[in-house]
């Protein structure tokens, strides 16, 4: 190292050189680097979703569902596997260790499902939905017309809209909700079938013939080649009215004659209205590891490009209902200045103080070298910028230049000393010998500090994907600090100060005023050591009775400026209905003072991340107004009015979150709620009374809210068994009744036309008279083997039944799941009482609970962050006995960290008591702060007794005190304020995690400071063991 050393001062201008290499490099980094709100915490899964028309949820479980899960099962690397079977849609979930491959596990998956062929039900066929970032939805617009209907804006969505999106590098897919998709239909007239003698198969196999698209080959002779072209497909309605049928006598009929053709649409799954509006709304799903902020500036460009097209359609492009964007602007932009802030303060901190503007110059030039330096490495390692990234940043600003400090101060100080040599030492020996002096204390303590943040790394789960690059940003940022005091700092100096002939000798003012006083300050507290030692004994007592009171949470709130909102109603309920509860829900929402716009949509999309029926609606809510309070004020007036029963939402739930808070719920428990409860068991009516009787449970727990039941009991159904013996007696066979009754309320597709390159399908249905109501179902007509009306009555049992809205499994199991959020208690004291609630309940025979959620996730990182603490401990004494040779110095210096815990608990409790992860993590960050500025003030006693021959006793405390006070209180002003910035911001966008983690440090460093240069000297001196080291020149 002192080699390092040596080659620095020597080649100073190579080192220079150097170090504005990697600020041009950094900066480029920089540029490059994308922008996301948080690092990239998808879990490794895959989701199997397998349209099922016309199955209830029942068939869909038996006949669809279960069959993947038993074959995806082998796969190997899988952790968990939970599905979802609701009427006409299966959602199977594969969960893989976190370790694995997700492009080699997608391909596993392929395989395995490729296999299912011939197990599933003729033209079911499981897709795997496209994979998505964690952030998934990167944008949300809408689209509205005054004069266009739904069918041409779900055309021009479809056709013109999506294709163009999807084109856009980064999409990965784009979920659509609402409109109506055009389909030509041949609505059978039964007893028009009846009187010319047809069936239903003769309409189905006449409808298929009549549109098609075939290959027509080519012709060849000797010096050519010619393609043959043919054109026989049906353009027209009128057209297709004209389709030729031939029956049983060998009559020729036409289609029209037994149907009405009709231009209608497909039965929708989803709806959705743009304040208040019919319209359809568009989720765009940005790829995994994506450029949010990148992707969606390409896709405002793409938008702006579509305006004039729609414009001609009459149709507004609603280009910002959701912009996840605007949250990175105000986190990532925040964190910036919040930067730029500490950093001008940190520099007038170090003039102030230095009172030489080259001596701040130096120290300062820490701060871009260290932070752009872990910013190039980070870019090699795929992180890029972030806020939680930005927040390890920010946090190592304050201490990036410490070493550069410590190293800059004594070569200032010896400097000035010997220019009042009369036997001046050569320059460049007095900045050698000055950066050897301080060499010890700055690696061990940086190392110390290192090591000390290392647990962080070893979290795992979403607390590790979120907290890890923070971590990394941090500590690299350190080690770079390192690189550049032992390199840039000496070679700066030299250039600097060595040469400069008009160097001050004495202190500044500000050092000469706090010396002076500091002195006198510490002899009067050793004159009375014991009384300040008990005083301080009691401050740690009352500031660590202070930790039992604490709440905990994962996460904090965010305030991204938008809330989602979910509305669920009974079972059954229809999209209209919940459309017209949601109108009225918005009319009200949007008079709040600072809401911007709200989009509603219904049911689900093809191949979306949300599978819901048409009793759940979600509300993107976005803001106009983003400070903090505000979003906190709005939030509170939405649950004013959609908890106020007096409204009239009688019979919805609702619940309201923000965007990447439920992301991370999802992540953690599939659920988008902080508290999950399973019970698992085998019969369904048993589970459904138990979890009526755990939701009860859990209205009467305080903390309690949005208590919700995923998959609640009573959805309408309609069942039709068919009676084998009418069938037999009418000559009817079971495909055919069956057919009849899927064409009737299904609409079976037949074929396709193409209008323009777009797909319209051809369906056959019955006449809309026979859909109204139960009774109109028995009166379905059918055609007996004698050509006789049968109605459907006849030959079957039909009754109305209380079905299922969606059945889950967990592991192959079913399972009933209840899900509730927290409202202002602790995250932990809440899940031990919905244990000890869920313990005094009676469950129904063979079933059983078990509770997932933030709290689990928040237990075990609280585990993984001890274990690995211990040994980072353990690593941590190692390398202070190796610093101080001595037991009894090593554990005086650990009475550094009681006073910064007391000052961090005292800055939590005025942040309002709640402690996070990140909390956490500012605890650990000012432990190793701490623990370096009293090995700083250990090593220089040391060294004045090692080197300068000084006998250990009062004046020799009190000299290595003064002459190590201004580095110290450099060092913890410089840390604080480059905090204080994020610190006043807490609570605003961006700052959320980061604020109270500020605060902390704040907080503890200012208490472990005053112990540092008021009572440890004192303690040192009365207690410490300092002697001249044996093994000095060994």
């Amino acid at each position: 190292m002192s080699s390092l050393i040596k080659f620095s001062i020597k080649y100073a201008g190579v080192i220079i050189g150097l170090a504005l290499i990697v600020v041009v490099y950094g900066i480029v980094q920089i540029k490059n680097s994308p922008l996301n709100v948080f690092p990239e915490f998808s879990p490794t899964q895959v989701v199997i979703q397998t349209e099922s028309p016309g199955f209830s949820s029942d068939l869909v479980e038996k006949l669809v569902t279960r069959p993947i899960e038993v074959m995806v099962s082998g796969t190997i690397g899988i952790k968990q596997i939970r599905s979802q079977s609701i009427p006409g849609l299966s959602v199977v979930t594969v969960v893989f260790n976190e370790d694995t491959d997700i492009y080699r596990n997608r391909q596993s998956i392929t395989e395995k499902l490729s296999t299912l062929t011939n197990i599933l039900p003729t033209n079911i066929i499981p897709k795997i939905t496209p994979l998505t970032s964690s952030a998934s939805s990167v944008l949300g617009i809408g689209l509205t017309s005054d004069s266009a209907n739904e069918i041409e804006l779900r055309t021009f969505a479809d056709n013109v809209i999506i294709p163009h999106l999807m084109s856009v590098e980064g999409v990965a897919d784009v979920n659509r909700f609402g409109g109506k998709v055009r389909q030509y239909q041949i609505k059978v007239i039964p007893k028009k079938l009846l009187e010319n003698d047809l069936s239903l198969q003769d309409i189905f196999t006449a409808a298929q013939k009549s549109s098609a698209v075939r290959g027509g080959g080519f012709i060849q002779n000797e010096n050519q080649r010619i393609i043959i072209n043919t054109e026989g497909q049906t353009l027209t309605i009128q057209e297709l009215e004209q389709t030729s049928l031939i029956n049983q006598q060998g009559k020729l009929l036409r289609l029209k004659d037994v149907a009405i053709i009709e231009d209608g649409f497909v039965p929708s799954i989803s709806s959705a209205s743009i304040n208040g509006q019919i319209g359809v709304y568009l989720s765009i799903q940005g790829q995994l590891g994506s450029d949010t902020y990148e992707l969606t500036k390409n896709l405002d460009n793409a938008i702006k490009s579509l305006l004039p097209i729609a414009e001609k359609e009459e149709i507004t492009i609603h280009p910002e209902l959701f912009k996840p964007a605007n949250f990175i602007d105000a986190s990532i932009k925040g964190l910036r200045v919040d930067i730029i802030i500490g950093a001008i303060l940190v520099i007038g901190i170090l003039y102030l103080f230095l009172f030489n503007f080259r001596t701040a110059f130096i120290s300062a030039i820490a701060i871009p070298l260290s932070l752009l330096s872990a910013i190039g490495v980070m870019s090699h390692m795929n992180l890029g910028l972030n806020v939680m990234v930005l927040s390890g940043l920010a946090i190592a600003l304050g201490e990036v230049v410490d070493d550069a400090i410590i190293d800059v101060e004594n070569i200032f100080r010896r400097l000035r000393e010997n220019k009042t040599l009369k036997n001046k030492k050569p320059l460049y020996q007095v900045v050698f010998e000055s950066s050897m002096e301080v060499r010890k204390s700055v690696v061990y303590a940086t190392l110390i500090i290192v090591i000390v943040f290392l647990p962080l790394l070893s979290l795992t789960g979403v607390a590790g994907k979120l907290f890890g690059p923070l971590g990394i940003a941090y500590i690299l940022s350190i080690l770079a600090s390192l690189i550049v005091a032992l390199t840039v700092t000496p070679a700066m100096s030299f250039m600097l100060l060595g040469q400069n002939e008009n160097l001050n000798t004495e202190d500044s003012p500000v050092i000469k005023s706090l010396k002076r006083n500091y002195r006198k300050l510490l002899l009067g507290i050793e004159s009375h050591s014991k009384v300040v030692l008990i005083i301080s004994l009691f401050v740690i007592a009352f500031g660590l009775s202070f930790i039992p009171l604490f709440k905990t949470h994962f996460i904090p709130p965010l305030n991204e400026g938008h809330y989602i909102m979910h509305m669920t109603a009974y079972p059954g309920t229809s999209e209209d209905e919940s459309l017209r509860i949601g109108n009225l829900v918005s009319e009200q929402l949007l008079e709040i003072d600072g809401v911007k716009s709200i989009a509603q949509w219904v049911g689900r999309s093809p191949l979306g991340a949300d599978t819901f029926g048409t009793h759940y609606s979600e509300f993107e809510i976005e803001l106009s107004k983003k400070s903090g309070d505000d979003q906190r004020r709005i939030l509170k007036s939405i649950q004013d009015i959609v908890y106020d029963k007096n409204n009239g939402f009688v019979g919805v739930n609702f619940a309201i979150n923000t965007f990447l808070t439920e992301r991370i719920e999802e992540t953690i428990s599939g659920y988008n709620a902080a508290v999950v409860i399973n019970l698992y068991g085998k019969n369904l009516d048993t589970l459904d009374q138990d979890a009526i009787k755990v939701a009860q449970m859990l209205e009467t727990l305080p903390g309690s809210k949005d208590i919700m039941l995923q998959s609640p009991p009573g959805n309408p159904q309609v069942n039709i068994k068919l009676l084998p013996e009418q069938l037999t007696n009418y000559g009817i066979s079971r495909a055919d009744a069956l057919d009849v009754i899927r064409a009737a309320y299904e609409n079976l597709p037949v074929a396709q036309i193409y209008e323009r390159m777009i797909p319209v399908d051809i369906a056959v249905t019955i006449d809309t008279e026979f859909k109204d109501d139960l009774e109109d179902i028995k009166k379905l007509p059918l055609s007996s083997s004698s050509a006789q009306i049968i109605e459907l009555g006849d030959i079957a049992q039909i009754s109305q039944v209380s079905g299922r809205s969606k059945i889950l499994h967990q592991g192959g199991k079913r399972v009933q799941t209840i899900t509730s959020n927290i409202n202002n208690y602790d995250l932990n004291d809440y899940v031990n009482n919905v244990r000890k609630g869920l313990e005094q309940l009676q469950l129904g025979s063979g079933n059983y609970f078990e509770i997932t959620g933030e709290a689990q996730e928040n237990a075990k990182s609280r585990e993984d962050l001890i274990a690995h603490s211990t040994i980072a401990i353990a690593g941590v004494l190692l390398m202070l006995y190796i610093a101080f040779g001595t037991l009894k110095n090593l554990s005086l210096t650990l009475l550094n960290l009681p006073f910064a815990l007391i000052g961090g608990v005292i800055a939590a409790s005025l942040h309002g008591g709640w402690i996070s992860i990140g909390s956490l993590v500012g605890f650990v960050t000012l432990f190793g702060i701490t623990l370096r500025n009293s090995i700083m003030l250990i090593s220089h006693y040391q060294h004045l007794v090692d080197y300068e021959g000084h006998t250990w006793n009062l004046e020799t405390c009190i000299l290595g005190a003064s002459e190590r006070l201004p580095s110290i209180l450099m060092t913890a002003l410089v840390a604080g304020l480059a905090l204080l910035p994020i610190a006043i911001g807490s609570g605003e966008p961006g700052k959320e995690i980061e604020g109270p983690m500020a605060m902390i440090i704040i907080g503890g460093l200012f208490t472990s400071t005053i112990l540092n240069l008021l009572i440890l000297p004192t303690v040192l001196l009365n207690y410490g063991d300092f002697k001249k080291t044996k093994f000095l020149n060994f």
